[in-house]
């Protein structure tokens, strides 16, 4: 014989369930707060025209919204993404949202965890393309379990900051002639968790997921102040961002439990950018007029940013400076 609940406890049972999805909300939104709300940037529709724009991890999230966004202001927009296939049905959704006015988009293979794949795009960008007015380094890996790069390099350091780091210095010399041109490098306020461990950058002793992410994302904001120095006078500006918390794939590799994914899905619906918001950031320093110029700086929500020290520590900067290039196999 089946027992059917009673009213009172199948009353008492949705009153605990909400009391308990109530407090997960509401522990969700102190640790997620949107400081405040997200204005959609408007441009002229030309803005961008005539302009080559570099995507890096264009195939969703930020990235995706970004490219179309420039496509969108008539852009010239390289999506450089390791999954061709995923690379190309993105490029479908972005060419039919931007309707019958707009730019170009091209797909090409980039894998940063590959620097044989690095090296390889940008002799065909080199070769390819007279001008590359704007370099957006956005692609990045979150808190994956430990493995190497092609070339032995922890992931998330190969990938969000050595892969990039050639990358940028490999196409130097085509933003220098189309100057002025800018450099864009997402980060991640996450920084603020790491320090660079100079002593083992490559995690070969032992393997934090989170910190080496941090890590990562510390590097990527010294690696902006130091190639800010680099660039004086040429015409060519760098400048970090940190998008906030974002609903993006990046955090694939975090392993929820499966009884908390519907209210953790509720919550970055209610706290989270949404991927367009989330791109507001990169679009700003692509193509506003208001920061022509401005170089070694990091912004959040179209604003310039207050860093800690340590990601302003030029000694650092340059230290990590130097030994990236001889861990790329870069020399004078």
């Amino acid at each position: 014989v089946l027992a059917v609940p009673s009213s009172s406890s199948m009353a008492t049972a949705v009153l605990i369930a909400a009391v308990v999805g109530g407090g997960v909300l509401l522990l969700m939104r102190r640790l997620f707060p949107r400081q405040k709300p997200v204005k959609l940037l408007r441009y002229p529709a030309g803005v961008m025209g005539g302009k080559t724009v570099i995507v890096t991890g264009a195939n969703s999230g930020i990235g995706k919204a970004l490219a179309g966004e420039l496509l969108k202001l008539h852009a010239r927009v390289i999506m450089a993404c390791r999954d061709l296939r995923s690379a190309e049905d993105a490029a479908r959704d972005i060419r039919r949202e931007a309707g019958s006015d707009q730019g170009e988009v091209v797909v090409k293979h980039l894998d940063l965890a590959s620097l044989r794949s690095v090296r390889k795009f940008c002799e065909e960008v080199n070769k390819e393309e007279s001008q590359v007015d704007v370099l957006i380094n956005n692609a990045g890996i979150y808190q994956c379990p430990y493995s190497k790069t092609e070339d032995g390099f922890e992931m998330q350091l190969g990938v969000n900051h050595l892969g990039h780091f050639l990358l940028t210095h490999l196409l130097l010399d085509r933003l220098k002639a189309s100057a002025p041109s800018r450099i864009i490098v997402v980060s991640s306020k996450l920084y603020k968790y790491g320090h660079i461990n100079f002593d083992d950058l490559n995690s070969e002793r032992s393997y934090d997921k989170a910190f080496c992410y941090s890590q990562s994302k510390l590097a990527n904001l010294l690696f902006t102040l130091q190639l800010a120095h680099q660039l004086q006078g040429t015409g060519v500006t760098v400048n970090a961002l940190t998008p906030g918390i974002v609903r993006t794939r990046l955090g694939r590799h975090v392993q929820i439990p499966l009884l908390a994914k519907p209210l953790f899905h509720l919550a970055s619906l209610l706290f989270f950018k949404s991927p367009v918001e989330g791109a507001q950031t990169p679009l700003y320093l692509a193509c506003s007029q208001e920061v022509e110029g401005v170089s070694g700086k990091c912004f959040a929500d179209c604003e310039e940013e207050e860093l800690m020290d340590k990601a302003t520590d030029e000694q650092a900067a340059k230290s990590l400076w130097d030994m990236s290039r001889r861990m790329v196999g870069l020399t004078d």
